[in-house]
C-alpha cells in the first residue's frame, strides 16, 4: 500500500476516534446534563455513559451519588412507558453503585440495590418473571409474576449473573459469573451455579468456610500517588 494511503488511513482513524470520544462526552447523562431523561433523582457525580440502553419510567427511578452506569445499560420502571406507578420510587440505586456495560435492571415492582454494589457486564436483575401455569397457553401470553428484589450494600455481581424476582442478597455478597440467584442469600456469602447455592461463607469466629485458597491482597501503602503507581506498572511491563 502506498505511503500516502497509509498516512490517510491513520489520520482518518485518529479523527474518527477523537470524534467518537467527543460524542461520548456530549451524550453522557449527569445531574447537570440530563438530556431528555427526567429521573426521580440523579445524584451528584453520577454518570450514565453514552450510548445508553433502553430507559423509561425514569420518574420512578432514583440514582444515588457517584454511580457509574456503563454503556448500553437498560433501566426501566414499570412494564411499559407512560404508566402512572404511584407516589413511591420503584427502582433505587444507592451511592456508588456500578452497573457494567450491557446490564439490565427491569423493575416492574420495587428493586433496591445497596450502596457500593458493583456489577460486571451483562448482569440481569429483574422483579418480573413469566408464569407458565396454563400448559395450553403460550408462556409469553400468560400474566407474569412480580416480587420485590433487594440487593444489600457492598455486593459484587460477576459477569452475566441473573438475579430473579424475590431475591434478597445480604451485605457483601459475591455472586459468581453466570450464577442464577433466587431466594435469600446471607451476608458475607459467595454463591455460584444455576440455581445458585452458597459455596463459601464467613463468620466472625471461624472466618471463611471453606478457607480462602488465595492470599489476601497487599494494600497500597499510604502516601503512594497515582503517578508512582503508573511508574511501577511500567517497570513491571519492561
Amino acid at each position: 500500500m502506498p505511503k500516502n494511503r497509509n498516512t490517510f488511513s491513520s489520520l482518518t482513524s485518529r479523527v474518527l476516534h477523537a470524534g467518537w470520544r467527543r460524542v461520548q462526552q456530549a451524550g453522557a447523562v449527569t445531574a447537570e446534563r440530563p438530556g431528555q431523561l427526567r429521573f426521580g433523582r440523579i445524584g451528584a457525580g453520577t454518570r450514565l455513559a453514552f450510548p445508553q440502553g433502553t430507559v423509561f419510567g425514569e420518574a420512578w427511578i432514583e440514582l444515588g451519588d457517584h454511580c457509574i452506569i456503563g454503556e448500553q445499560v437498560t433501566l426501566t420502571a414499570g412494564m411499559m412507558p407512560d404508566l402512572d406507578l404511584g407516589p413511591e420510587p420503584i427502582l433505587r440505586l444507592g451511592d456508588g453503585v456500578v452497573l457494567g456495560r450491557g446490564s439490565h435492571v427491569i423493575a416492574d415492582t420495587k428493586i433496591t440495590i445497596g450502596a457500593d454494589t458493583y456489577c460486571g457486564p451483562y448482569v440481569y436483575i429483574t422483579s418480573t418473571n413469566h408464569s407458565y401455569d396454563d400448559p395450553h397457553e403460550p408462556v409469553g401470553k400468560q400474566w407474569p409474576r412480580m416480587e420485590p428484589v433487594e440487593i444489600g450494600p457492598g455486593c459484587w455481581l460477576g459477569t452475566g449473573a441473573v438475579i430473579l424476582p424475590g431475591a434478597r442478597l445480604g451485605r457483601n455478597v459475591v455472586v459468581a459469573a453466570g450464577a442464577v440467584v433466587r431466594g435469600e442469600v446471607p451476608d458475607h456469602s459467595v454463591v455460584a451455579g444455576a440455581p445458585a447455592r452458597v459455596v463459601r461463607s464467613w463468620d466472625a469466629e471461624g472466618g471463611w468456610t471453606p478457607p480462602l485458597r488465595t492470599p489476601a491482597p497487599v494494600p497500597i501503602p499510604d502516601g503512594i500517588t497515582s503517578e508512582q503507581l503508573l511508574a511501577l506498572a511500567e517497570l513491571e511491563e519492561s
